[in-house]
């Protein structure tokens, strides 16, 4: 290897991108390439950065294995960082296998988190711990071991450990700072602003306030019964009844807990459940149909009695009955969550992380266009969507995933 790319790969290593370019800007060998395409993803031109990364894996030639290794890896994060999740994790995890086979073990752990990010992105929160246990970052040098626990902090958010998350922050922040890259830090102290932005809103007693991520944490811990609308369950402590794939009876079970400790009304219920607005008998059928379904799935933790007006929720071993909702109720806020990262999605990639069709997403962002809260840029397959401003809340407890419990 020349000085120069020897040079700009020190430089690519200390975070600055304009030396990388300055030095191998011109060269069109494949080392130059990847170095140059590693930079302008840096630089956020991803398109471009993608376009050299490809051609520096045709020019290595099938020989240099560890190198085509790397510039596969390279493409992956480009793939992650543009939210293009359609990109192949099997072809990132035949090129961690090489690299760890030829012993580059810091380019093998990178890849690793990696696929680690793309399954939390995703919501297989369980399948992203697993991956995510065995990596040891001591012998890591310090912008990957940042990298490493800010995964680590990802995972501990969601997981709703909020002390663990604190811990892992503080050691990606002396990482951060001891690879000395702006950027880093950055990404470390955006991070820890998600411990003090609102995270959910807590319902009960017929008020409401916005709690941190802290907050919901002591709230889910404390005993009492939580209807919980980020997650669509209904918990007390470590025991759980999902609802996540019964909209019905959990509209049901939100509405009683807003009410707790009074009743509600059938006519409200018919409402909040099946949007009625004229109620006739086979309604309230339905509703003694689906009220007894509600009652069955609920028995380990609470009652569903029947008022002279309508229902109400008793709970069991429990004090008292909250709703937790998201910061943002509305019908297209989960797309609004995953925007509020601050990248640019496309319809197909959100479709993915909200389990949902491309075309009700597209439908979605064409209503929150109309109304001017997202933008979109570029034209077909290059299409993306952004946030026309950034709201100030934390979207973990709207991203996919199952409870601690489940």
């Amino acid at each position: 290897m020349d000085s120069l790319i020897t040079a700009a790969a020190r430089a690519l290593a200390a975070g600055d991108l304009i030396g990388v370019l300055k030095r191998v800007g011109l060269r069109d060998d494949a080392p130059a390439l990847a170095l140059r395409g590693i930079a302008m993803a840096q630089l956020g031109d991803y398109a471009r950065a993608k376009a050299l990364l490809q051609r520096a894996t045709r020019a290595f030639g099938s020989r240099e294995a560890v190198a085509r290794a790397r510039c596969v890896v390279a493409e992956a994060e480009i793939a992650l960082v543009s939210r293009d999740l359609g990109w192949r994790p099997k072809a990132l995890d035949a090129a961690r296998a090489t690299l760890a086979k030829h012993g580059d073990r810091v380019n093998a752990a990178h890849a690793r988190h990696l696929e680690v990010r793309r399954l939390l992105l995703i919501g297989r929160l369980d399948e992203a711990e697993h991956a995510f246990a065995g990596l040891d970052p001591t012998p890591l040098p310090p912008a990957l071991r940042a990298a490493h626990e800010l995964v680590a902090v990802g995972i501990a958010l969601r997981r709703l450990r909020i002390e663990a998350a604190r811990a892992a922050l503080a050691r990606a922040r002396r990482s951060a700072r001891q690879a000395g890259i702006p950027a880093l830090m950055a990404e470390v102290e955006s991070a820890s602003r998600l411990l003090r932005a609102p995270a959910a809103r807590l319902i009960a007693d017929g008020a409401e306030r916005l709690l941190v991520l802290e907050e919901v944490e002591a709230t889910l811990a404390s005993g009492v019964l939580v209807v919980d609308a980020c997650r669509h369950v209904v918990r007390r402590a470590d025991a759980v009844v999902s609802l996540a794939r019964r909209p019905v009876l959990f509209a049901l079970a939100r509405a009683l807990g807003e009410a707790w400790p009074g009743d509600l009304s059938r006519e409200t219920l018919l409402k909040r459940a099946f949007r009625a607005r004229q109620a006739d008998e086979s309604h309230r059928a339905r509703l003694r149909v689906e009220m007894g379904r509600l009652r069955a799935a609920l028995r380990p933790l609470a009652r569903v009695n029947a008022t002279p007006r309508g229902f109400t929720l008793e709970p069991r071993r429990a004090v008292k009955v909250v709703v937790l909702a998201p910061p943002v109720d509305e019908p297209h806020g989960a797309v609004l969550a995953f925007l509020a990262d601050g990248e640019a999605w496309s319809s197909s990639a959100l479709a993915l992380v909200l389990g949902t069709s491309p075309r009700t997403v597209q439908r979605s962002l064409e209503r929150l266009a109309a109304a001017g809260r997202v933008r979109p840029y570029g034209r077909g397959r290059a299409r993306r969507w952004i946030s026309a401003s950034v709201p100030g809340f934390t979207t973990t407890l709207l991203l996919p995933g199952p409870l601690p419990s489940d």
